[in-house]
């Protein structure tokens, strides 16, 4: 069977896509082929300088605006100022293994980059979207552990690693719950996630973990890691289908559906995250 590729894209003409950290790296290889199908891309980016010289001179249809996820401000914000239908939501913005640290409104700031930002961004926008959310997750979804009662790295001595695991974790469970309601609602949009499997981006340039990079036999290559996001964005896919690639361990390869991990099936804690993740933005002054 051949292999699919991002020409196996559909025509895109008249649908609006919105990404985030869509400036460089896997972000921006999807919107810029998104955007050769047809689609009106929409980059919501910390730097628009950065973003607007990226899509300079690409062919299709970008608008650039200003978005730092992990700032609720900033995406209480952008979801406020949007108007007319969004087809596709790609939640592609995110950090991995970083040094602790807060954001302007107090919440450890990778977990509010790759999780609570993205979460309010959704639910802010769920009126606008007509077709589907895509949530990027990892692979290592599957070592998370949730903590519901301290969600935020406030009691727990922080680690980088074990962090960026339960966000990418909290993702997953995100995407179950977003499923089920949209269900229980009778709302034909879905929920799905992508995986890039081991994609070589300077995502993890500053962490021990990048020395994984040099191994290019585990690795995809940047285009190659943008298929699952396309995949995921673009094709008929059941409700909180999974995205990855199709090689050992989802490690590399083509894209195709594959499988959670158990724990971001479980149904009991994906309703709780859901709720613990309500008073987490709750506690943020507006």
């Amino acid at each position: 069977m051949t292999s699919w590729t991002a020409r196996d894209l559909p025509n895109l003409t008249g649908r609006t896509v919105v990404i985030t950290g869509a400036g460089r790296g896997l972000g921006l290889i999807t919107a810029r082929e998104l955007a050769r199908a047809g689609a009106r891309v929409v980059l919501g980016v910390r730097d628009t300088g950065k973003a607007r010289l990226a899509v300079a001179g690409l062919p299709g249809t970008f608008d650039v605006r200003p978005l730092d996820v992990s700032d609720l401000t900033s995406v209480r914000a952008f979801a406020d100022s949007w108007s007319g239908d969004i087809d596709i939501l790609i939640n592609n913005a995110g950090v991995m293994d970083i040094p602790a640290a807060r954001t302007a409104d107090g919440l450890d700031l990778q977990t509010a980059t790759n999780y609570t930002g993205p979460f309010l961004l959704t639910t802010s926008l769920l009126e606008h979207i007509t077709d589907r959310v895509v949530h990027v997750t990892s692979e290592l979804h599957r070592q998370g552990r949730i903590e519901l009662d301290d969600l935020d790295w406030r009691t727990r001595r922080h680690h980088g690693m074990r962090a960026y695991q339960a966000s990418k974790l909290a993702v997953v469970l995100f995407s179950l719950e977003l499923q089920r309601r949209l269900t229980a609602d009778g709302s034909p949009v879905r929920s799905v996630l992508a995986s890039p499997g081991i994609a070589r981006t300077t995502l993890a340039a500053h962490s021990r973990s990048n020395v994984v990079n040099r191994l290019t036999f585990l690795t995809n290559d940047p285009e190659r890691g943008a298929l699952s996001l396309l995949y995921a964005a673009t094709q008929d896919l059941p409700g909180n289908s999974y995205i990855g690639p199709d090689g050992p361990g989802g490690l590399r390869g083509s894209p195709a559906v594959r499988r959670q991990g158990k724990a971001g099936l479980d149904s009991v804690m994906a309703g709780r995250l859901w709720d613990a993740t309500n008073d987490v933005i709750g506690s943020v002054a507006r």
